[in-house]
C-alpha cells in the first residue's frame, strides 16, 4: 500500500511539473512579439481639405519599435501650418474667429522622440517630445522670421487591433499638449500668442497604423 501511495505521489509530481512547464511555454509563446515595428499617422494627415484659410496642412508619421510587450520607443516626424495660436481651446468660440487669426501663417517642422507604456490590456500612456523649427510668413507668403519651439504632448489611449492577426490597428486617444519653449516670435504674432497659455487641453485624436 505504501509503495502504491509513493508511486501515485511521484506520478502526480511528474504530471504537475510537466503541466507547469507546458503552461510556462505557452505564456512565453504568447508574450513573443510577432511584430516589433509599426508605422502610424494621425487622422489629421488624411484630412487636409476644406476651407483653405483654416487648413493646417498637417502631416505626421511615427515609427515605433516594441522593446518589450509593454514598452515602445519611436521617432516622430511632423509638420503643420498654423493660422491661429495653439493655445485656443477647442471649445473656445475664438478658435475659428478671423479676428483672432495670425497676421499671416507659421510653418512648423520637426523630428522628435516618443515613449509608450502599456498600462492594462490595450490601455496605454505616451510621452512625445518634438523640437520644432518655425518659419513665420506674412499675409503674402513672404518669410518674416524664424524661431524654435519645444512641443511636448502627453497621451492616454487604447490600442484596438483590426482583423484577425491585428497587423492593422487604430488608437483613439486624448492629448494634453505643452510648449515650454517658444523663441523668436515676431511682434505681431507674439501679440496673439501672449493672449493664451502655452498648453492645449484635451485634444481628441485617432491614429491609424500597421505593424511589420
Amino acid at each position: 500500500m505504501k509503495n502504491l501511495i509513493l508511486i501515485l505521489a511521484l506520478s502526480f509530481g511528474l504530471y504537475t511539473t510537466h503541466a507547469q512547464k507546458s503552461i510556462d511555454a505557452q505564456v512565453k509563446k504568447s508574450e513573443r512579439l510577432e511584430y516589433k515595428s509599426s508605422i502610424h499617422t494621425t487622422w489629421l494627415s488624411l484630412s487636409n481639405f476644406g476651407n483653405p484659410e483654416t487648413n493646417t496642412h498637417h502631416y505626421e508619421l511615427r515609427y515605433a519599435y516594441q522593446l518589450t510587450p509593454k514598452d515602445q520607443i519611436g521617432i516622430k516626424f511632423a509638420t503643420w501650418k498654423l493660422f491661429a495660436p495653439l493655445g485656443i481651446d477647442l471649445w473656445d468660440s475664438k478658435l475659428l474667429d478671423r479676428e483672432y487669426f495670425f497676421p499671416g501663417r507659421l510653418r512648423e517642422t520637426g523630428v522628435g522622440f516618443t515613449y509608450q507604456r502599456k498600462l492594462w490590456k490595450g490601455l496605454f500612456a505616451t510621452l512625445e517630445v518634438l523640437p520644432l523649427f518655425t518659419k513665420y510668413l506674412d499675409t503674402d507668403g513672404n518669410k518674416i522670421g524664424s524661431g524654435f519651439k519645444l512641443y511636448n504632448s502627453y497621451h492616454v489611449g487604447y490600442h484596438i487591433p483590426l482583423f484577425k492577426k491585428g497587423r492593422f490597428f487604430i488608437e483613439p486617444q486624448l492629448h494634453v499638449n505643452h510648449w515650454p519653449i517658444n523663441n523668436n516670435v515676431p511682434g505681431e504674432f507674439k501679440i496673439e500668442e501672449d493672449k493664451y497659455d502655452r498648453f492645449f487641453l484635451i485634444e481628441p485624436n485617432i491614429y491609424f497604423g500597421i505593424k511589420f
